[in-house]
């Protein structure tokens, strides 16, 4: 990829997460990336394609940024419960604006659209990974637990980005904690 098109492409992504992706029109890229527009045309046929190119990106780098974290604990179980850690960083770093997949999608009506698809692929993956987390644990319905989990993960982020309120993390932690036991019990 060329330095031109990551500068593009980093552009976007942060603009999108910030204001939203109809709030980021060419103008602003190109005013806010330096690159002219002839440039990014060169790469993009329109701001849709610089979208989809942009969550593209954040997914892949979020999906590495999540996994390498909560794979530092050793245990399944622990795994599982670092999962409110990582999230917790998250909620407290810089700019800390919610689920760009979940804004996205909440801007565009087609479930066609390649935005909610690289939305629901995002999503996917990030139910993909609890089941293997899951599936580590050896409880008889991995299926069921990763569902759990990942709704949990899911309300998390919408609680901490709607209301604002990061002790959502100690509550979704608590019940993860109620699963464990429970998937362990049976």
């Amino acid at each position: 990829m060329t330095e031109t098109r990551e500068k593009i492409l980093a552009t976007a992504e942060k603009l999108i997460y910030e204001n939203g992706i109809h709030a980021t029109g060419m103008d602003l890229l190109v005013k806010t990336s330096g690159v002219a527009r002839k440039s990014i045309y060169r790469y993009f046929a329109n701001k849709d394609d610089v979208a989809a190119a942009a969550l593209n990106a954040r997914d892949v780098r979020w999906m590495q940024w999540f996994r390498s974290e909560c794979e530092k604990a050793h245990a399944p179980k622990e795994r599982i419960l670092s999962i409110f850690d990582v999230l917790k960083s998250w909620f407290e770093s810089d700019g800390f604006r919610g689920c760009a997949f979940i804004n996205t999608a909440g801007e565009v009506g087609d479930a066609e659209d390649p935005i909610r698809q690289i939305a629901k692929l995002h999503k996917q993956k990030l139910l993909d990974y609890t089941l293997e987390l899951t599936n580590q644990l050896g409880v008889d319905e991995p299926v069921v637990l990763a569902k759990q989990f990942f709704v949990l993960i899911e309300g998390t982020i919408t609680v901490a980005r709607v209301m604002g309120d990061y002790s959502a993390l100690e509550s979704a932690r608590e019940v993860a904690e109620i699963l464990l036991k429970h998937s362990a019990a049976q």
